[in-house]
């Protein structure tokens, strides 16, 4: 699989790369950005480990390898500051976006490529993806809240002092302030969380005001996400390469999962090499359910204010 990622040369897109170069799946991979030499340093740097990680090919591209792409990663976009929520991002990053999108449509992609969209805010940009690519909207997905449930499992599991991968849960709607954690749900080693030991309703809120607030706590300390959130895009790059159709809580447009419609996501989905296979709808707690649907509501009426 030929994976181009759009910004390639920041700190999200180069993460990105330097996580699907240590996954050893995908078997080439492409730099863009608008800074070129940035770009050739990043897949330098890459290049330059190659021999003790894997056999791919690495290089920086001016769009070129658009066209050619299995999958078009796109992080590129303005840096959330400290106090900004990622909706707020919109109106600085809207243009912008709007202007890579062109870009990969003149280009022209590849049949049965795959739109990746992790610039933020992530749900909006994916809307606006499907609706300006004309692309099958399954073939257009968003990072969503993939990025959240990892960090509410490993903050849960330090809490806990378990493996964090032996933590299961999931944060769904919208990858900001509305998130909703699925703790009715939630898994310890299998075991239903409310039965762990030492578990309490305050615990539960101490992890869950933790993960809300951690976005903007890693931003404040050293100027934004890039390890997490690079492992997160490979999770589910991996998971389409692999076409293993796996569940991720990445975004997606909805047609009627969890009574949510024409807006992009996060439910439980099937991930899989065609992108969106399927949605899993399981039973949620009422608040659980009403926090999904508010989450819906507040994207719906964002989108209506900025794109009209």
């Amino acid at each position: 699989m030929k994976v181009t990622i759009i910004g390639g040369g920041g700190l999200v897109g180069s993460c990105a790369a330097s996580a699907l170069q240590f996954g050893g799946i995908v078997r080439e991979l492409a730099l863009v950005d608008v800074n070129r030499e940035l770009a050739e340093g990043q897949a330098l740097d890459l290049l330059h480990g190659s021999s003790l990680t894997s056999d791919q090919t690495i290089y920086a591209c001016d769009g070129a390898c658009i066209p050619s792409s299995d999958m078009i990663i796109i992080t590129a976009g303005l840096r959330r500051k400290p106090d900004e929520s990622r909706l707020d991002l919109i109106n600085r990053n809207v243009s912008l976006f709007r202007g890579i999108l062109a870009e990969v449509k003149g280009r022209g992609m590849k049949p049965g490529a795959i739109v990746f969209v992790v610039s933020n805010p992530v749900d909006v940009l994916t809307y606006l993806a499907v609706r300006e690519l004309d692309l099958p909207p399954e073939r257009v997905i968003g990072l969503g809240t993939v990025l959240d449930t990892t960090r509410l499992r490993s903050m849960l599991a330090a809490r806990l002092k378990v493996p964090p991968t032996q933590v299961a849960t999931l944060i769904l709607g919208e990858h900001g302030d509305s998130m909703v954690p699925v703790w009715s749900a939630a898994q310890v080693g299998g075991l239903p969380l409310d039965k762990w030991p030492g578990v309490t309703p305050a615990l539960v809120q101490e992890v869950e005001k933790r993960t809300r607030g951690s976005g903007a706590e890693v931003i404040k300390k050293k100027g934004g996400a890039g390890f997490a959130v690079g492992v997160s895009i490979a999770d589910v790059v991996h998971s389409i390469a692999l076409d293993q159709r796996r569940i991720l809580p990445v975004s997606s447009l909805q047609s009627g999962a969890y009574g949510l419609r024409d807006v992009a996501i996060s439910v439980p989905t099937v991930v899989g090499r065609g992108g969106v296979l399927d949605r899993v709808e399981i039973d949620l707690w009422p608040k659980e359910r009403m926090g999904l649907a508010n989450s819906g509501k507040v994207l719906r009426e964002t989108l209506e204010k900025v794109l009209g």
